[in-house]
Order: structure tokens, then C-alpha cells, then sequence
């Protein structure tokens, strides 16, 4: 069906110039984080930027597409996604203890559980459209619960903590779109944080009860408590991630000027930790624009999810939503010491092809539902 270009006066280009604003940032810190990283300064500046682009054909492909055509694909990419994560079990690449990746064409890596977090959003919109008015118990929830534990239990095994994390926040985030009660969310949420914390009070004891955690999850753990009691090896690389943010000042000390990203004292600089580049480089301003322009992407994503045209648009954004948001806490968070490090990219700003990918496919996943929308009343 060809695509009807009267849609195109219900873009919200408020959003797409946001997007733009994030990935000329992405673009800029990484030139300056990279620098001394490989012998070509511009290298990985590169790699981000064909990414962009691979991205931005995905994303104008998907805002084109009718997302509706996408529910009736549920079943088939729900498989796919089991498809992929069993293959990455079996036959993945192995990195810092974690089996996630994929080699594709004897160099390329691809991450199946980034592109696995935009697949179970698209196929569970589709089930939870479909069980409308029907989610008012726990007992209500229950197949909700299995249909995520696979992929779920799945990308645990890898193991990969911070992206099971990202699926369950996905999960109780669309729950929310879905019209569940938020008591019972919040009964939920608190249930499971009582059974995490006598889980780890049990650990720490003298029973020393075992945690489904490899050695490394364990230390990031200890290490989030209080850093300073390994400084030279779990709490690393938080504390130099504190001191770079905290030597920023207001202003920052400029591009290619900062002490603790231009000596590599702070690890992963350009991946998980690139907000600790524009805290010591661009300074508390950079910052702020950075959480302003995350601001917005959020609150235009929510007014889409409300005017949605239906009920599976407002679970598409939802989940969108969902997911945006807790890479966005999580990564910020773990820069500055207020949550573990867990190996979540910061969207469409941190170094990966297949991080950039799946936002730039979720951000077309948006702007679909946007053309489709039902007329704003502001």
C-alpha cells in the first residue's frame, strides 16, 4: 500500500530535530572520547556515523510502514527473537564473561538482545491489545509473566544482567499502558525488591545462601555499595567516572581537554560511560542539555502514546517509553554512583551499532504511530 504523504502534516518535528540535537552530540563527544583510542582519531566516529545512517534508512522505513501490519507478525517474531538468543547461546562470541554476540561476515559483531528489546515490544503490544480489560489481577498476569520469562531466562543465561533488566522494565512499563492497576504494579515492584534485597542480606550473612550471579555481577554489586572498597579494580570505574563528572565544574574543561577521558584513566569512556565525557568536557551545561534533550524525546513520545489511534500505537510507544527511560536512568545513574554499573548504553548517544540501530528503529516505531494518530486537541 503506498504511503500517504497528507500524513506527513501530523510529524512531530520537534522530536526528529531532538533526535538530530542527540546524535550531532553523539557525533561530537565521541571525536573527542575516541581521540587516543585507535591510531585513526576518527575511527570509531566513523563506525558511529555509518550506524547513523544504516539507522536513519531503518528509521524513515519504519515510520513509512503501517505499524498496524506489524501485530499481525506477533507470533513470527516472537520466534525469531527465541531463534536468535538460542543461537547466541550455542554458537556466540564470548566478551568480558558474557556470551551476546553474533559475527556476522568474519569481523562485524551484532548484539541479538539490543534488537531483542524492539522485538518483544512489537510482538507483546500485540498480546497485551489483544487481552484489553482483561488484566485486572495477579492471576490476570500470569501469562503476561511467562510470555516474557523466556526471552527473558534466555538473555540471563548469557548471562547479561543490565538487558534482563531492561526487558523487565519493559514488561512492567507496558503492564502500565495496558491499563493495570498501578497498585498492583507497585505491589509487584515492591515484592520483588524484598525478595533482591533478603536474597543478597542472605548472601552476605554467614549462611552465605548462593546468588544466580556470576563472580563479576556479585562485585558490581559490592562495588555500587561502596566503591571505595576495591578502588583499584570493581570500584574503578566509578570512582573515576565521579571524578571526571566532578572535575567538570560548570562549564567543563573543554573538548579533547579532559584529564580522566584523554588519559583512558576511565574505562568504556565512549560506550557506557559517554555522559561522563560531556560531564568533565562540556561541564554541568552539557549535562543539563543532554537530560533537557532526553526530556523532551520522552514527554513528545508520551503526548504520541496518548493520542495514539489505538490501543496497540499507545503499547508500541509504551514500551518504547519503557525501555528509553530506563537506559536513560540506569546509565546516568551508574555515572554517578547511583546505580550499579549493569553495561546499558545511553540512547542514541553512547559508541554500538546495535544499540543506535534498535533506537533509530524504535524512533521510526514512534513517528509511525505519530502520522497514524488520532487529531491533537493541543
Amino acid at each position: 500500500m503506498p504511503f500517504n504523504k497528507r500524513l506527513l502534516k501530523n510529524l512531530d518535528y520537534l522530536l526528529i530535530a531532538v533526535i538530530f540535537c542527540i546524535l550531532a552530540l553523539s557525533l561530537l563527544v565521541l571525536s573527542s572520547a575516541t581521540a587516543n583510542i585507535s591510531s585513526d582519531p576518527l575511527f570509531f566516529v566513523k563506525k558511529q556515523l555509518l550506524a547513523i545512517g544504516l539507522g536513519g534508512i531503518c528509521a524513515v522505513f519504519m515510520m513509512a510502514f503501517d505499524y498496524n501490519r506489524l501485530a499481525r507478525y506477533q507470533h513470527f517474531i516472537y520466534a525469531v527473537l527465541l531463534i536468535l538468543l538460542v543461537i547466541v547461546m550455542v554458537k556466540g562470541h564470548a566478551s568480558r564473561g558474557a556470551q551476546q554476540w553474533i559475527v556476522v561476515g568474519g569481523s562485524f559483531l551484532i548484539q541479538p538482545s539490543e534488537f531483542g528489546k524492539v522485538m518483544i515490544i512489537i510482538s507483546f503490544a500485540s498480546y497485551l491489545a489483544k487481552r484489553e480489560g482483561k488484566l485486572n489481577t495477579l492471576r490476570d498476569l500470569l501469562p503476561s509473566f511467562f510470555y516474557f520469562s523466556v526471552p527473558f531466562l534466555l538473555i540471563v543465561a548469557q548471562p547479561d544482567l543490565g538487558t534482563a533488566l531492561v526487558f523487565l522494565a519493559i514488561l512492567l512499563g507496558m503492564l502500565f499502558f495496558a491499563g493495570v492497576r498501578p497498585g498492583l504494579l507497585l505491589g509487584l515492584i515492591g515484592g520483588g525488591l524484598a525478595v533482591v534485597v533478603t536474597a543478597l542480606a542472605l548472601h552476605f550473612s554467614p549462611l552465605h545462601l548462593p546468588l544466580p550471579l556470576e563472580e563479576h555481577q556479585i562485585n558490581r554489586l559490592i562495588s555500587f555499595i561502596d566503591p571505595y572498597r576495591d578502588p583499584h579494580n570493581t570500584g574503578y570505574q566509578v570512582i573515576q567516572s565521579l571524578v571526571a563528572i566532578g572535575s567538570g565544574g560548570l562549564m567543563g574543561k573543554g573538548l579533547y581537554r579532559g584529564t580522566q577521558i584523554q588519559s583512558n584513566f576511565l574505562p568504556d569512556h565512549h560506550t557506557d560511560f559517554i555522559f561522563s565525557v560531556v560531564g568533565e568536557e562540556l561541564g554541568f551545561l552539557g549535562a543539563g542539555l543532554v537530560l533537557l534533550l532526553y526530556f523532551i524525546l520522552i514527554s513528545r513520545s508520551l503526548k504520541t502514546a496518548f493520542f495514539a489511534g489505538n490501543t496497540y500505537g499507545r503499547l508500541l510507544v509504551g514500551g518504547i517509553i519503557s525501555m528509553w527511560l530506563f537506559h536513560i536512568f540506569e546509565n546516568i545513574g551508574m555515572t554517578i554512583g547511583l546505580m550499579p554499573v549493569t553495561g546499558i548504553p545511553l540512547p542514541f548517544l553512547s559508541y554500538g551499532g546495535s544499540s543506535m540501530l534498535t533506537n533509530m528503529v524504535s524512533v521510526g516505531l514512534v513517528l509511525s504511530v505519530q502520522l497514524r494518530r488520532e487529531k491533537m486537541l493541543f
